[in-house]
């Protein structure tokens, strides 16, 4: 078998473990959301625990918890009986992590958690172990067997913790109205932060860089306005001044195909009518995101009048270092 043929076998068992998993949810989900929403609405915190493999995972779900407005901690199972219970308060949720359900650490760290009063959220592929029944709410990640071929090394068991973390993660953000502008207050920095940060008007082409023509205009008067802003579009205007359509280079090319006195015809004939267009005061991720869903270089701006006020490049959003 090549390496290829074995990856895409290791990808079928991780697929097939997440789909057992994803058989698991039931009811007991939505309680355990619930719970940590109500914890996090009376500014308590999520403590994450688990040791080994379980650990790593348990960093990455307390960072997306974090990164997402729920505030969250790890707490190193081990150096929790030497102090560190210091970070546990009254009202905190524990989202204990163990696939097991037995490993000594978590066993001996459970009743000691217990002391406060705390909910305990068990994430486990065992719901009857000793950290399934001493937990208030078991999620189960019992998945068929491991990616590994001796069935032994964590893998697509921490695929699913991972999974299930994510799930939570996202659950609890759309319960408590977590929006774009919240992610961009604690990602202020990197392409995600500016992008949910920076407007369209802040990052527009205007005045000269912003190629407007008159529908009556022709195409080759509108070729000589495109070509001073070094564009490959220009804006079309009605003649209150009102967006009616765009022409761009790539239709120029499709005239010139089909008729040999396209430069002499008016704009209004050959524009592309009813263009995709974005507001001023838009953020410059919905300009990204429309980048990505629709085949255009350049991105009209308007105003609440529907009048044209910039223009967006494709090009110029790598430099801003929004793409």
């Amino acid at each position: 078998m090549s390496h290829l043929s074995y990856a895409r076998r290791i990808f079928d068992t991780e697929l097939a473990a997440l789909r057992a998993v994803k058989q698991h949810l039931d009811g007991t989900f939505d309680r355990a959301v619930e719970c940590l929403v109500d914890c996090l609405n009376q500014r308590g915190k999520v403590i994450v625990v688990g040791i080994g493999k379980s650990g790593n995972v348990g960093n990455k779900i307390a960072a997306t918890l974090t990164s997402t407005g729920s505030t969250s901690v790890v707490l190193n199972s081990v150096d929790a009986l030497h102090g560190d219970l210091g970070i546990v308060n009254d009202g905190d949720v524990i989202l204990a992590l163990s696939y097991s359900g037995e490993s000594d650490e978590m066993v001996h760290l459970l009743p000691a958690l217990k002391r406060f009063s705390v909910q305990v959220i068990a994430v486990t592929g065992s719901p009857r172990s000793t950290i399934g029944r001493h937990s208030d709410f078991v999620l189960n990640v019992k998945v068929p067997r491991e990616a590994c071929p001796f069935n032994l090394a964590p893998t697509s068991s921490t695929t699913a913790m991972i999974v299930m973390g994510d799930a939570l993660a996202m659950a609890v953000l759309k319960a408590r109205g977590f929006t774009e502008k919240d992610f961009a207050r604690y990602h202020p920095a990197g392409a995600i932060g500016r992008a949910l940060l920076v407007s369209v008007k802040d990052v527009m082409r205007t005045g000269k860089r912003n190629p407007i023509a008159s529908q009556d205009l022709l195409v080759k008067e509108a070729l000589i306005i495109m070509t001073d802003a070094r564009s490959g579009s220009v804006t079309v205007v009605n003649r209150n001044g009102k967006l009616a359509g765009v022409f761009t280079d790539g239709d120029l090319r499709r005239l010139m195909t089909e008729d040999i006195d396209a430069l002499e015809m008016p704009l209004k004939k050959v524009m592309t009518r009813k263009p995709t267009c974005i507001r001023e005061e838009s953020l410059a991720a919905e300009a990204v995101k429309v980048f990505n869903q629709r085949n255009i270089d350049d991105l009209i701006v308007v105003n609440g009048k529907r009048e044209p006020v910039g223009i967006v490049d494709l090009q110029d959003l790598p430099k801003l270092k929004l793409m």
